[in-house]
């Protein structure tokens, strides 16, 4: 009896991972149709070519908090590379510890989306870069303050030169934008699992996370967060089937403040959800802590259903799986200043 019990385990467990294989086969199909993982290689950014000096430069400005009229406020200080690349806030603090309206998106893949910004005004990366260092509630400067700022450095100065050597006066609020942007789009994180289980290896993900895959996919979630990024492709109505509640909504109206087109109100850009577990809190309103209950959300806003436990935790076990390696970016060493202006008091 004994024998014929474990001969009977030992076939039960030999079906069940053929059909485990088999079932991670046929998700892995309607998978590739639908998603595509992140390349190992920072892309070229269409008339902004990347050069060594231009991503040093780059780099040393994104922590630069002189760029701010404090001197305090750096991009890395709303989005930390060491954080998922954000902040871990409900919305962005800036100037004056000033509060923005919305919660900060990743920098990280920000690259491949088609837009930036949770209401797309700024087409790229190098457009996104000068938008905070002139809001009032970020970094409170001006083209000129920041320009001002950096040919006070003379080692500034000579990157410029080098980083642009074509131009005549290198050191530009627009060739600042520009080296930021070729060092953002190094901000990548492949290699995730299911990264992994895109590129054809069916033990990458376990059956939890299959079944999260499965519904992902089954249930719609992926029309608005598919492609390589998993969002970031195209705009969205915030409650296609149930508006959101009141805090959560927080009375932003989306894309409408860019377009004043009534049926852009309360539409977003769909953001990414690559390395979504490291990115809390959730939401344009940095409203919700919690990714299940972002799923949960998700799921009567945007679906029209309430969501079992069975399927958030299938979802949540999938959604795990986006992150990838994150980018490891040894701290630069900034120049000093030859500018004594005293800077405002953050109060």
């Amino acid at each position: 009896m004994k024998t014929g019990m474990k001969t009977g385990l030992a076939a039960g467990a030999f079906w069940l991972a053929i059909g485990g294989v088999a079932m991670a086969g046929g998700v892995m199909d309607a998978a590739k149709e639908t998603f595509q993982p992140i390349p190992h290689e920072a892309p070229a950014i269409k008339g902004n070519t990347a050069t060594p000096v231009k991503i040093q430069l780059g780099k040393m400005l994104f922590f630069e908090p002189r760029l701010s009229k404090s001197a305090l406020v750096s991009c890395n200080f709303c989005h930390n590379v060491g954080m998922g690349g954000d902040d871990y806030q409900e919305t962005a603090t800036g100037h004056g510890w000033q509060r923005g309206p919305r919660n900060s998106p990743t920098v990280f893949n920000a690259v491949f989306n088609m837009a930036q910004f949770w209401d797309g005004r700024a087409k790229d990366l190098k457009e996104q870069a000068k938008g905070p260092v002139q809001a009032s509630v970020e970094m409170s400067n001006t083209p000129e303050g920041a320009v001002k700022t950096l040919n006070s450095m003379p080692e500034y100065v000579e990157l410029f030169k080098k980083s642009f050597p074509g131009d005549k006066d290198p050191v530009t609020f627009d060739n600042m934008a520009a080296a930021i942007e070729v060092f953002e789009a190094t901000l990548i994180t492949p290699d995730s699992r299911f990264d992994n289980f895109l590129r054809g290896d069916a033990k990458a993900l376990n059956e939890q996370e299959l079944k999260g895959l499965s519904l992902f996919m089954d249930k719609g979630c992926s029309d608005c967060h598919g492609g390589l990024n998993m969002g970031g492709e195209d705009y969205f109505a915030f409650g296609v089937e149930e508006r959101p509640s009141v805090e959560i909504i927080a009375g932003d109206k989306g894309r409408f403040k860019v377009t004043e087109s009534v049926e852009d109100e309360y539409v977003f850009k769909a953001p990414s959800l690559r390395n979504i577990e490291l990115t809390p809190p959730y939401f344009h309103s940095g409203k919700v802590w919690s990714l299940k209950d972002a799923i949960k959300v998700m799921g009567t806003a945007q679906l029209g259903s309430e969501l079992n436990a069975q399927e958030v935790d299938a979802l949540y076990a999938f959604l795990k799986t986006s992150t990838g390696v994150q980018p490891k970016v040894e701290y630069p060493i900034l120049p000093p200043s030859t500018d004594t202006t005293p800077r405002p008091a953050l109060d």
